[in-house]
């Protein structure tokens, strides 16, 4: 089983708490990449991430002397999104970080996946950015299927839970082949008799529901169904073989 998860646009330097493993596997095209924003200007790079000045400054100067085999900050760590909050790597079992390492992968618009001890540096590229790359028009045409062959390989049962954004999980789910299992995870909350999904709290459950099965070492579809955190819980009617609807409640 793979576990999918969206980035964070806020990122952390952490040399010291957790070791780097490895490199990202798709190190050639993040290179490719940063070149292509390296020939940006200040104010086109601050079009394409479409942020402040301050935050296109910082961007800007850390693509600027960026280099991607030094500094680095284990995937894992490296982000700060309320997902990774409450994830709470930093305070994880050997044996839930050996899962995690098995079975996470998060998905970047500038790595394409990583794993979680893969070692990164800050970078600001959302997937959905507007960055005209080989002739394709945005970074969903230069990944193309790249993602979803990353996830399979060596994914024995076929699982993708996918626990990330729909900007992110777009990515991977218009390549799934027959013999892969792709379940999205939904978590919502019944307002005045409606079920909708807050992307607040969504975010806050992504990152438990990661907690949850590295805690407890899940291998299968059906261990997913026993999340109970934030009070929500799983419902069998409202779910189907691609759907696992978590419902805050009830």
């Amino acid at each position: 089983m793979r576990i999918i998860i969206s980035p964070a646009k806020k990122m952390n330097v952490d040399r010291d708490s957790l070791a780097v493993k490895g490199m990202p596997c798709f190190l050639a095209e993040t290179k490719i990449l940063m070149r292509e924003i390296k020939k940006l200007s200040l104010e086109e790079a601050k079009a394409l991430w479409k942020c402040n000045d301050r935050l296109a400054e910082l961007n800007f100067r850390r693509f600027e002397e960026m280099d991607p085999g030094r500094c680095l900050t284990p995937a894992l760590l490296s982000y700060e999104g309320l997902q990774y909050q409450y994830m709470a790597p930093g305070v994880f079992t050997g044996s839930a970080l050996e899962y995690v390492e098995e079975h996470l992968r998060i998905l970047s618009g500038f790595y394409g996946v990583l794993r979680p001890f893969d070692g990164v540096v800050p970078y600001r590229l959302e997937m959905q950015a507007r960055l005209s790359v080989e002739g394709k028009k945005d970074l969903y045409g230069f990944w193309g299927d790249k993602l979803y062959r990353g996830l399979m390989e060596g994914n024995r049962d076929g699982i993708i839970l996918n626990l990330a954004s729909r900007e992110y999980s777009c990515a991977v789910e218009p390549y799934v082949e027959p013999g892969c299992h792709f379940i999205t995870v939904c978590f919502e909350e019944d307002v005045d008799g409606k079920l909708r999904q807050k992307g607040t709290l969504a975010k806050m459950a992504r990152g438990e529901m990661v907690r949850f099965l590295s805690e407890n070492g899940v291998e299968d579809a059906d261990g997913v169904k026993e999340f109970d955190g934030m009070g929500y819980r799983y419902r069998e009617e409202l779910s189907d073989e691609g759907k696992f609807v978590f419902v805050k409640g009830t």
